[in-house]
C-alpha cells in the first residue's frame, strides 16, 4: 500500500515517520505528473517545485486551525492531495471537478481563495490580526513565490506586518534565483541560530532587563542593530529584516526532513512576523519541466510523460494571441515609436517572440499591473505608442491607473486584452467577464472587440492611429481562419452589416466580437424557417454606431444583443441605454454571461448553456417573435 493512498487528511500525514516523507514526496510527484499529462492544461512546474514545502507545512502545522494561505495557487496540487481530495484529484480543472486553485467553498483547508498573485501576505496578516483580536489559538502561514513579490501589494503586506508585529510566518518559495544567492555555511549557521526558541527567549530576556535600566531603550536598539547588521552581512535577509521580519534562510526547499525541523523551530520561536527563505527548483523531479520551464511547466495540454513532448496535432489555425503578436511585430518594424508592456505574461500574451526581434522595446514589468499601466502612460508622454498586453482578468488590478493616469490625460495607450470572455479550465478567477462593463464607462477611452483575426489587426492599427487611449479584446484559443491582409484604420464608432437578412427583416442581432460567427449561423438557420434576421458586427462598444443601431431597431422592431461578457453594464446595456435615450421602445433580448462567477469547465459547453451559441441566439429571436421552435418556412 502506497504512502499517499493512506492519507485522507492532514491527520493521516502526521502519523508517518519523518523518514517516510521523502518517499511520500516522490509519490505525490508521480501523481501530479500523471494527472497533468492527461491534458488538464495544468500548473505542473510550480506544483512540482513546492511538494516538499507543502508536505512539511501540513506535517508541522494543524490545518484548518492553523491557516495555510497560498499565493496564486499554482503550487497547491500537493495541498489538495493531502487534504481529503486525493480521490477527486484526477477531476482537477474539469467541469464539476476540483478547481485548479484553492477555493474556500471546496475545502475547509483552503483558507483563502486565490488565482491572482501577490495577495497571500495581506490575507494572512488579516487572519493573524483576526486571531489576535479574538484571542484564538493557531498559526498563520503564507506560501509566496518569488514572482509574487514583484507585486506591490505583497510589499504593502510585508510593511504592515512589520508594523503590527503579529505572529505570522511567510515562506518565500524562491525558484528563480531572483532574490539573492546562498552564501554558504555561515549563512546556514546563522539562520538556524536566529530561528531557535533559545535565541528568542534570550532576546526577550535581554530586552526586559535593559528596559528597566537608564538609557536601556538605547542599548536595546544598539544591540538590535548589531545583530541585524551581522545577519545582513551574511544572509540575503536585509530587506525583510528592514521591514520588521525575522529572517531565516536560505534553506533547501527540497530537503523535506530539514524543512520540517526548520518549521517546527519557527513555530516554537515565533514572536512577531518571520520570513523563511526556501530555495527550490521549478518542475523538481521531472526533467522535462526542470529543463524547459517556460513551455513545459505551465498551462500544459496532453504530453508524453517520458519526454514531456506534447501529444496531438498542432492546431491548423493559429491562436488570436499569435495573430496579435505578429501584428505588433509588423507594426514595430514600421514604427520605431511602438513599444509593448506586459505584466509577467510574456509567453501568455505572445510578446516573447516580439521581444526576440525587438528586445529594447518590449518590457516585462513583473506581476505589477498598476505599474505597467502608469509606466505606459509615462512612455506615451514622451511621444511613444505603448501597447499594454494583458489578460482581461488582470487588467482589473489597474483600474485607477487606467482612469487617472491614462484616460483623464487622454494619453495614447493601447490596451490589448487577451483571454477576454470564457477561459475554460482556469475558472472563476480568470474569466474575462468584466472588461466591457468597467471600461465603457471611462471617458476618452475607445472600446473595441474584433470578430476575427483580420479585424484584430485592423483594430490594433486603429488604436495606434488615435490621439487617445483605446482597448481591444480577443478570446483564448484558435482564431477563425479568416484570410489576413494589410491592416487598415477603421472609422471610429462605425459598425457593419455582415448578413442583410433580406427585405423587411424581422429582427436585428448585434453580435459583438467573436460571437458574430454564431449569430450568422443562427441567422441562416432562421432563414430556413422563414425568419429574416439582420446581423451586425458592432465593432465598437464605445462609441456605439448609434445611427445604424437605431435605424435597424426602428426598422425591425426587435433587437438581440450578444456578447461574451457580463450582462450587467456590458454591451447590451449600452444598447438599451441608447434606445431608451432615443425613445425607441422595442423589445430587446440580451445574451451574455450571467450575474455569477462562472466556474471552470468546457468553454464551448458553457457558451451553449448561456445562449452564446447559434441555437441560443436563434431561440432568442424566436422568443421575440412569439414563435415556437417548430416554425417552418411555410408560415408567414
Amino acid at each position: 500500500m502506497s504512502l499517499l493512498s493512506r492519507i485522507d487528511g492532514p491527520e493521516d500525514l502526521k502519523k508517518l515517520r519523518e523518514t517516510d516523507l521523502p518517499a511520500l514526496c516522490a509519490e505525490i510527484r508521480e501523481e501530479i505528473i500523471a494527472v497533468c499529462a492527461s491534458g488538464k492544461g495544468a500548473h505542473l512546474g510550480a506544483s512540482l517545485g513546492a511538494v516538499e514545502l507543502v508536505v512539511a507545512m501540513h506535517y508541522v502545522f494543524d490545518s484548518p486551525r492553523d491557516r495555510i494561505v497560498f499565493d496564486v495557487g499554482h503550487q497547491a496540487y500537493a495541498h489538495k492531495l493531502l487534504t481529503g481530495r486525493r480521490e477527486q484529484f484526477r477531476t482537477i480543472r474539469e467541469e464539476g471537478g476540483l478547481a485548479g486553485f484553492p477555493e474556500r467553498a471546496e475545502s475547509v483547508h483552503d483558507a483563502f481563495g486565490v488565482g491572482h498573485a501577490s495577495t497571500a501576505i495581506s490575507a494572512a496578516l488579516g487572519m493573524a490580526q483576526g486571531k489576535h483580536l479574538k484571542s484564538e489559538v493557531g498559526k498563520v502561514v503564507a506560501l509566496v513565490g518569488d514572482g509574487g513579490l514583484t507585486g506591490g501589494i505583497a510589499f504593502e503586506g510585508l510593511n504592515h506586518a512589520g508594523y503590527l508585529e503579529r505572529d505570522l510566518i511567510v515562506i518565500l518559495n524562491d525558484n528563480e534565483m531572483s532574490i539573492s544567492p546562498n552564501v554558504g555555511a555561515l549563512s546556514e549557521w546563522f539562520s538556524k541560530k536566529f530561528a531557535t526558541q533559545t535565541f528568542n527567549r534570550w532576546r526577550r530576556w535581554v530586552k526586559e532587563v535593559l528596559h528597566g535600566l537608564p538609557h536601556g531603550d538605547s542599548a536595546i536598539e544598539g544591540i538590535r542593530r548589531a545583530i541585524d547588521s551581522s545577519k545582513a552581512l551574511l544572509t540575503p535577509g536585509i530587506l525583510f529584516e528592514g521591514l520588521g521580519f525575522r529572517y531565516v534562510g536560505p534553506v533547501d526547499g527540497h530537503d523535506v526532513i530539514s524543512l520540517v525541523r526548520t518549521l517546527r523551530q519557527a513555530a516554537e520561536a515565533l514572536d512577531g512576523p518571520m520570513l523563511i527563505h526556501a530555495r527550490t527548483t521549478k518542475g523538481k523531479g521531472y526533467a522535462p519541466a526542470e529543463s524547459d520551464l517556460r513551455t513545459r511547466g505551465h498551462g500544459l495540454a496532453n504530453f508524453e510523460i517520458a519526454t514531456g513532448r506534447p501529444v496531438g496535432k498542432k492546431p491548423a489555425v493559429p491562436s488570436y494571441t499569435e495573430f496579435f503578436a505578429d501584428a505588433v511585430a509588423e507594426r514595430m518594424a514600421r514604427d520605431a515609436n511602438v513599444v509593448a508592456i506586459t505584466a509577467a505574461m510574456l509567453e501568455g500574451t505572445g510578446l516573447v517572440k516580439v521581444r526576440d526581434r525587438f528586445p529594447d522595446r518590449v518590457y516585462d514589468v513583473g506581476i505589477a499591473e498598476q505599474h505597467a499601466v502608469t509606466f505606459a502612460a509615462g512612455l506615451a508622454c514622451e511621444g511613444l505608442r505603448p501597447i499594454v498586453a494583458i489578460y482581461s482578468t488582470f487588467l482589473q488590478r489597474s483600474y485607477d491607473q487606467i482612469i487617472h493616469d491614462v484616460a483623464l490625460q487622454k494619453l495614447p495607450v493601447t490596451f490589448a486584452l487577451d483571454r477576454a470572455g470564457l477561459v475554460g479550465s482556469d475558472g472563476k478567477t480568470h474569466q474575462g467577464a468584466f472588461d466591457l462593463a468597467y471600461l465603457r464607462c471611462i471617458p476618452n477611452l475607445v472600446v473595441m472587440a474584433p470578430s476575427d483575426e483580420q479585424e484584430l489587426r485592423n483594430m490594433l492599427e486603429t488604436a495606434l492611429a488615435l490621439d487617445g487611449p483605446a482597448s481591444l479584446r480577443y478570446p483564448r484559443g484558435q482564431a477563425t481562419g479568416t484570410p489576413i491582409s494589410e491592416p487598415k484604420v477603421l472609422e471610429v464608432g462605425k459598425g457593419r452589416i455582415v448578413h442583410p437578412g433580406g427585405p423587411q427583416p424581422d429582427a436585428v442581432v448585434l453580435a459583438l466580437g467573436t460571437t458574430l460567427a454564431h449569430a450568422v449561423e443562427a441567422a441562416r438557420t432562421l432563414a430556413d424557417e422563414g425568419i429574416r434576421v439582420v446581423v451586425v458586427d458592432p465593432r465598437f462598444v464605445k462609441p456605439l454606431d448609434e445611427e445604424l443601431i437605431c435605424d435597424l431597431a426602428s426598422q425591425t422592431g426587435r433587437v438581440v444583443t450578444v456578447e461574451e461578457g457580463c450582462l450587467q453594464g456590458g454591451f447590451g446595456s449600452a444598447v438599451l441605454e441608447l434606445l431608451q435615450d432615443r425613445g425607441i421602445l422595442v423589445p430587446v433580448r440580451r445574451i451574455g454571461l450571467p450575474d455569477a462567477f462562472v466556474p471552470h469547465g468546457d468553454a464551448a459547453k458553457q457558451r451553449a448553456r448561456f445562449g452564446i451559441a447559434p441555437e441560443g441566439i436563434a431561440e432568442a429571436v424566436r422568443s421575440l417573435l412569439g414563435e415556437r421552435k417548430d416554425l417552418r418556412s411555410s408560415v408567414h
